[in-house]
């Protein structure tokens, strides 16, 4: 039977998920600019007010800190309140970010504006997650990939778009119209958002999964939850680095107005980096979910993470060549993007899906620890004259993550599954004898 048409428990026809996973993937795009476009907009910003680079950036960090330090709060909400409405609060939250964006004329308020992107953002982001893992247990990999995929790949239409009326309206304007616009679209998608109902969804059968719904006080006394947040913050950083740095970094080793001639069309490189890259990024998510689906999350991500490592090596090594410098920032994106597919779908795997919003909200805060490095190789690279040196401390980072998911995640995960299912049996056992002796 068709996956799009087939019942899910409770008589609910599949293609329930499957639109659910759309209207979330929708909600995503709308809120990728923000992060992902940022990178044309600092360029402008320091042209026009002269302000430090590093102190410009401080607003992307502050926006990745606020987005990813109250994502257990937001999570406490999304359990409560459900999808709707932390969806339309996030909305309207984004939409603002830029208005006060268009009309900053001090760093206070960029910083300003980056705050409310990082609550707008942050909402939209943990209840789009949520619910994909939700919706599809027996999927996981291939449905929070699609939905992170809306967020990574969300930029790649509006980029060219966004750089041309930076160029001809300047940047303040930009971000007014495209902020009432992104805004405005996830307002509408959040009130076709919903949660399943309990046992409406399979389970996977090829996949270790915990039975067991965990609380967050649980998960967080396991070995397994500190571990795979070592990971993350190990592997999140390089990317964060390359979200927030690749235009600068394209100045610095003179690649940036290099012009690509592809015969049909010609583009300065970096624009055209900034699209493959969204592209790339938006790929990996479902693409490496859809792999861990089969083969295991710790397996894909030694694969991932290996190749990012090796990709980032390169690119320090190789990227004063304009085609080189195009090439390899996709493949450090195509390998960076999963993630946010791989770890979210591992949590649900480990820790069940009732609390999975405060649990994951939790481990996504290593997401803003990386943040805090994205200043720090602004001051490596001027200390060093050079981003070798950033970009190889990062890949030995991603290398360790690689080393430590068949070493030491793979052994503790199948230690966890196994306590979970004993831990449950007995509780359900102990359930059944109290509910006998008091009958």
């Amino acid at each position: 039977m068709n996956a799009a048409t087939q019942t899910l428990s409770g008589g609910t026809s599949s293609s329930t998920r499957w639109w659910q996973l759309v209207v979330g993937v929708v909600c995503m795009i709308a809120t990728a600019n923000i992060q992902y476009a940022w990178t044309l907009f600092v360029p402008e910003i320091q042209g026009t007010f002269g302000w430090a680079r590093a102190e410009i950036q401080i607003a992307f960090t502050i926006f990745v800190l606020v987005q990813t330090w109250l994502a257990p709060i937001e999570g406490y909400f999304i359990d409560k309140l459900g999808p709707r409405l932390m969806v339309a609060f996030g909305a309207v939250f984004i939409g603002f970010a830029w208005v006060v964006n268009s009309q900053a004329t001090t760093l206070g308020g960029f910083y300003f504006g980056a705050a409310l992107g990082g609550i707008g953002v942050g909402s939209i982001y943990a209840t789009c997650i949520n619910n994909a893992l939700k919706w599809f247990p027996d999927r996981r990999g291939l449905a929070v990939g699609l939905t992170a995929g809306g967020y990574g790949a969300g930029s790649a239409a509006t980029i060219l778009p966004i750089a041309a009326m930076i160029e001809s309206a300047g940047f303040q304007e930009t971000f007014l119209f495209f902020g009432l616009l992104q805004g405005g679209l996830a307002f509408v998608a959040a009130w076709f958002l919903r949660s399943p109902a309990k046992g409406q969804v399979p389970a996977s059968q090829k996949l270790l999964q915990a039975t067991r719904d965990y609380t967050l006080k649980e998960a967080l006394s396991t070995k397994l939850f500190w571990l795979m947040f070592t990971m993350f913050i190990l592997v999140v950083t390089g990317g964060m680095m390359a979200v927030a740095q690749l235009g600068v970094i394209a100045q610095d080793l003179g690649v940036k107005e290099f012009q690509v001639d592809l015969h049909f069309f010609v583009m300065a490189a970096l624009p055209l980096a900034l699209m493959l890259d969204r592209i790339m990024n938006g790929i990996s998510r479902p693409l490496f979910g859809w792999i861990s689906d089969n083969i295991g999350r710790e397996k894909t991500m030694v694969i991932a993470f290996t190749l990012e490592g090796f990709g980032i090596i390169a690119l320090g090594y190789f990227g004063h060549n304009p085609w080189a410098f195009l090439i390899l920032s996709g493949v450090v994106f195509l390998a960076w993007g999963e993630v946010y597919s791989l770890f979210s779908a591992l949590a649900g795997d480990a820790f069940g899906s009732k609390h999975i919003g405060k649990i994951y909200g939790v481990l996504y805060t290593a997401k803003g620890i990386g943040a805090l490095f994205v200043p720090v190789g602004n001051l490596m690279m001027e200390a060093t004259g050079t981003w070798s040196t950033v970009l190889y401390t990062v890949a030995c980072m991603d290398l360790t993550a690689a080393v430590l998911a068949i070493v030491a995640l793979r052994p503790a995960l199948a230690k966890h599954v196994k306590f979970s299912k004993d831990l449950l049996a007995k509780e359900t056992a102990a359930g059944g004898n109290a509910a006998a002796a008091h009958a």
